[in-house]
């Protein structure tokens, strides 16, 4: 069982979606059970039949085997010290992007003080395997079952194991090819590209992704 925290905002709804397409059982995580349940039912709407379902998040994690973070980055830590210990002995993906909007700019890569979002929820959830993945990802694609995700997910983390987990996973996405980005420390890099993204999309009016030549 694959859970998804904050799963109901588009990120974790799409990623759900498309691992659920592939064969996985998925549950939404949200505080509101109503709205996890409301966002399972929306996505069984679009793939229907599929093992999807809905849950506080604690119950989520408790359930799954791998635990996907697709919050905001304000709601992470609050989110993994409402789950208690249902995080020990997980695998846990970070999906987040620390950013905020400035006018003029755009978006804007915030500054982490453990490095990046992934760190920090290594240290907030020490007895975790944290990976980082998807961050570069365009929720609005992966929402359309039908459209092409031509692209690279770099893919971070201090254990090998939990890593393989997540390139198997990313390999059930047609076309997302999994890169591995080395070390947890990495995924500050891999955080900061999608601000770029954001900005690029928004000039260009697209949903550009990252690919990895030369591997």
């Amino acid at each position: 069982m694959l859970a998804f925290l904050g799963g109901t905002g588009p990120e974790g709804k799409g990623l759900a979606l498309r691992l659920a397409m592939a064969g996985e059982a998925v549950v939404i995580g949200s505080r509101d059970a109503g709205r996890a349940q409301e966002a399972a039912d929306e996505l069984l709407g679009l793939a229907p039949g599929k093992a999807i379902s809905g849950a506080v998040n604690g119950d989520a994690a408790a359930q799954s085997d791998v635990v996907f973070l697709t919050m905001p980055y304000n709601g992470m830590s609050p989110t993994i010290s409402g789950v208690g210990d249902a995080l020990a002995g997980k695998i846990v993906v970070t999906v987040i992007a620390p950013m905020r909007f400035e006018r003029g700019v755009g978006a804007i890569a915030e500054e982490v003080d453990a490095g990046s979002a992934a760190q920090e929820a290594q240290a907030a959830a020490p007895d975790s395997r944290v990976v980082a993945a998807f961050q570069n990802v365009s929720a609005e694609e992966l929402l359309k079952p039908d459209a092409t995700l031509d692209e690279d997910v770099v893919i971070c983390g201090d254990d090998a194991d939990a890593k393989a987990r997540i390139v198997e996973l990313t390999r059930l996405i047609p076309n997302l090819r999994p890169v591995d980005g080395g070390a947890l420390y990495n995924a500050k890099y891999v955080e900061q590209i999608t601000p770029l993204l954001v900005n690029i999309n928004r000039i260009y009016r697209t949903h550009s992704g990252v690919r990895i030549t030369g591997v």
